[in-house]
């Protein structure tokens, strides 16, 4: 049996003649580059969030940027993250000539331990990014609360969360702004780049439109230095459609996951994701943690499984940020989950046939049971 780790046809075969359609409707207007289908998708994800405001950009990648850039993050300023995320994260506050500050995360959640923050604040910290990685909501009252204490910014990172949830309300309305992707493969995903940010700050909202925008309120009339980082009209009206089986997507991708639980239960060489007790878990990745990672993903891959790492060397660790001064071992969780990640299929069209045949392949590798 072929698992495929990700399966876009799948997901897109349904829903083509409504995409037809909604591509022709921009065509015809020819309204390619920001314009009414981003205002519309602008007003519809908002909604969604429970957020007073949507600004659609490029990608998440922009949506960070210039989050940081509209909140006045600059030279020689510091944002705490965590390094066990993409390195867009980290990007975005190089970009902003400030410096990323890492703490270790979780290791039973993989998201940032509020414990260690107090350790990385300086006089020259502005803000912290807490990613909510893999769909997991990262901890984010005590991160609030070290936020008020020290007067500091708070920017999601939810980029891999769409509709999760912390304490019932939606991950990206709880601090300042929220940094969505809508890269294709996300639970939310575009036909190609795109991004937003929700914020309920009505002058944080025109600092980002301005500044995607080559920092112009209106035509030729430039308040800011900004850049061109809007999102396109194809784009926003491919988003609206797919906005609407967001959440029948991601219960299924719950379903899976339990499913995925069960059959690895009692299992002891299989550490499963756990899902905090004060999240909702939508499961954009499902990782495993596992010893001899490297053996157990090359059999699934002979087994027509796909399967994926990430990430396998965290940010601090990375060739591009070795002027930050980070050594093997400042971060140990997050060394050792880069180390044990391996990602499952995980997508809503899976089967329960697909699931039960990626576990018990997993399972024989790892020496319990055996593969039929």
């Amino acid at each position: 049996m072929k698992v495929p780790f990700l399966d876009l046809k799948a997901q897109h075969a349904p829903l083509i003649d409504k995409l037809d359609r909604a591509i022709r409707e921009v065509i015809e207007s020819s309204a390619f580059a920001g314009g009414p289908f981003v205002e519309r998708f602008e007003k519809e994800f908002a909604a969604y969030c429970g957020s007073q405001y949507a600004i659609g950009v490029g990608n998440g990648t922009d949506a960070l940027w210039l989050t940081l850039l509209a909140l006045g993050i600059g030279e020689g300023d510091e944002v705490i993250t965590v390094p066990n995320t993409f390195i867009a994260t980290a990007e975005a506050i190089t970009y902003c000539k400030a410096r990323p500050v890492f703490v270790d995360v979780g290791e039973n959640t993989f998201t940032m331990n509020p414990a260690e923050l107090k350790r990385s604040l300086t006089a020259r910290t502005k803000a912290i990014i807490p990613v909510h990685l893999f769909g997991q909501p990262a901890n984010m009252d005590p991160i609030l609360e070290f936020a008020r204490m020290h007067g500091l910014f708070v920017i999601e990172d939810t980029a891999q969360a769409h509709g999760a949830e912390y304490k019932g309300r939606k991950t990206g309305t709880l601090g300042d702004a929220g940094c969505f992707s809508f890269y294709p493969g996300k639970n939310l995903g575009a036909l190609g780049e795109a991004g937003a940010v929700v914020t309920n700050d009505a002058e944080l909202r025109k600092k980002i439109q301005m500044l995607r925008d080559h920092g112009q309120a209106r035509k030729y009339h430039h308040t800011l230095a900004g850049w061109n980082c809007r999102m396109d009209g194809i784009q926003a009206a491919v988003l609206s459609i797919k906005l609407r089986h967001l959440e029948e997507g991601n219960l299924l991708r719950r379903e899976h996951a339990l499913q995925y639980n069960q059959a690895f239960a009692g299992i002891d060489e299989v550490a499963t994701p756990l899902e905090a007790n004060y999240a909702w878990h939508v499961y954009h990745v499902y990782a495993i943690r596992v010893q001899e990672r490297d053996e157990v993903r090359r059999r699934l891959e002979e087994n027509e499984i796909g399967c994926a790492v990430h990430y396998p060397i965290p940010i601090h660790l990375q060739e591009a940020c070795r002027s930050l001064g980070y050594t093997k071992g400042a971060f140990p969780v997050a060394e050792n989950l880069a180390k044990e990640f391996l990602s499952l299929p995980m997508f809503p069209e899976l089967t329960e046939q697909q699931i039960e045949y990626v576990a018990r392949c997993v399972s024989e590798t790892v020496g319990v049971g055996a593969l039929v």
